[in-house]
């Protein structure tokens, strides 16, 4: 790749990847390329990181995507496709910041990030963990997101039952952890004996559900008494298989809707809805922007089950900027587990 990596230098022609049309459901690959374009000088409280790794996250799909009615703008045709950015801070005008410093937050995906960093949410990250890729994972913002779905938005006491979707995904799988660490039964919902196999033996789930070859609903229905709580990363039908069995006064996290991503109009309501009126739950969405402050919160527990070997994050690792849309296709379609690079 080009460019200096200097402080204070400016930068030649630097690749990043641009939207150039909508995509169309799961056909984004022709719909964005790495171009080029000189950086400019920062303004003042800019910063410009290079970028180690890029994180490939389910709900960027929505940002690609026309509608207007998701909980940020889309990004217009033309611009830089944004995401999560671990590197090193190579230009600044903010004096927290040093040039050298190791950061993460919302950047480009690109070779070099220039961002506001109240904006994009950076902080600093600890340079002594030995896969530093864990700040995307087990230290990160999944595991903000899982952690608050599981322990703040279900609230359920030990011994309860969780049910996970995306079980074997970024965030599904530290939700996963973050259960069985709380003392919750786990159920994880996955595509595939060999995820279903790594729920099991490695999570450490008490049950795992393949939903391409078994009836959800119906392993569901054998929980006795129902379960308590549902972290949703996907909607659609696995909703509708999850609500009848749902416990009374239980909880539903809804923390993505991968199934809908692809669309650009909204889908249609669950089909079994009448239960979160029968069975009397509680349903609530959820975002990383509600809590972004809150990181400092939520680390000091995370470190301490990441350090104790309780909490980790798969790694599929893709390299080089011109393969970004490989990684991405690969998370989309659930080609891979755990977290994506």
């Amino acid at each position: 790749m080009s460019g200096e990596d200097k402080a204070g230098q400016s930068h030649g022609a630097e690749p990043f990847l641009e939207t150039r049309r909508a995509p169309a459901g799961p056909r984004f690959r022709q719909r964005a390329v790495v171009a080029g374009r000189a950086a400019g000088a920062l303004a003042p409280g800019e910063l410009r990181i290079a970028a180690d790794y890029l994180s490939m996250d389910a709900g960027t799909r929505m940002w690609m995507s026309p509608r207007t009615d998701g909980y940020q703008p889309p990004l217009p045709l033309g611009a830089k496709m944004m995401g999560l950015v671990l590197g090193r801070v190579v230009e600044s005008r903010d004096p927290r910041f040093d040039p050298g410093t190791l950061v993460r937050g919302f950047g480009q995906w690109a070779q070099f990030s220039t961002v506001s960093p109240d904006a994009a949410g950076l902080v600093e990250v600890d340079e002594g963990v030995a896969d530093l890729r864990q700040h995307f994972g087990a230290l990160g913002m999944n595991a903000w997101t899982a952690y608050v779905g599981v322990r703040e938005v279900l609230g359920l006491a030990a011994g309860q039952w969780l049910v996970v979707s995306a079980a074997a995904g970024a965030t599904g799988s530290l939700a996963c952890q973050i259960g069985r660490n709380l003392g919750l039964r786990v159920i994880g919902i996955a595509g595939g004996p060999d995820k279903c196999g790594y729920l099991l033996e490695t999570l450490g789930v008490d049950l795992a559900i393949d939903y391409k070859h078994e009836d959800v609903a119906a392993r569901l229905a054998q929980v006795e008494g129902g379960v308590h709580g549902y972290f949703d990363n996907v909607g659609g039908p696995l909703l509708d298989a999850v609500l009848p069995n749902m416990a009374h006064y239980g909880r539903v996290a809804v923390c993505g809707l991968v199934a809908a991503y692809d669309a650009d109009a909204p889908l249609p309501g669950p089909a079994r809805f009448d239960q979160i009126l029968m069975r009397r739950l509680r349903v609530e969405g959820f975002f990383i922007p509600d809590f972004l402050h809150r990181g400092a919160e939520f680390l000091p527990q995370l470190q301490a089950w990441f350090e104790a070997g309780r909490l980790t994050a798969d790694i599929d690792e893709t390299v080089g900027l011109e393969n970004v849309l490989v990684a991405y296709d690969r998370m989309l379609t659930g080609k891979s587990r755990g977290k994506w690079w």
